[in-house]
């Protein structure tokens, strides 16, 4: 798989996962907090391949300064 595909993929996942994690803190009636907190994980790992999958334009226009 692409890295543009594989971002293609993720980002919009990532998206719609911290929706939910704003929806369901703000009202924690409509889900379990275990549910809660495993989407956290869910989306810290998320994070985590999306800053590796965009590494070489972080290094390239935000570590600019070296």
């Amino acid at each position: 798989m692409s890295r543009i595909l594989a971002l293609k993929i993720l980002n919009p996942i990532l998206f719609l996962l911290i929706i939910f994690q704003i929806i369901s803190g703000l009202n924690p009636l409509i889900v379990p907090y275990q549910v809660h907190q495993w989407v956290g994980i869910v989306i810290a790992v998320g994070i985590l391949l999306h800053l590796t999958l965009n590494w070489m334009w972080i290094r390239t226009n935000i570590l600019r300064w070296r």
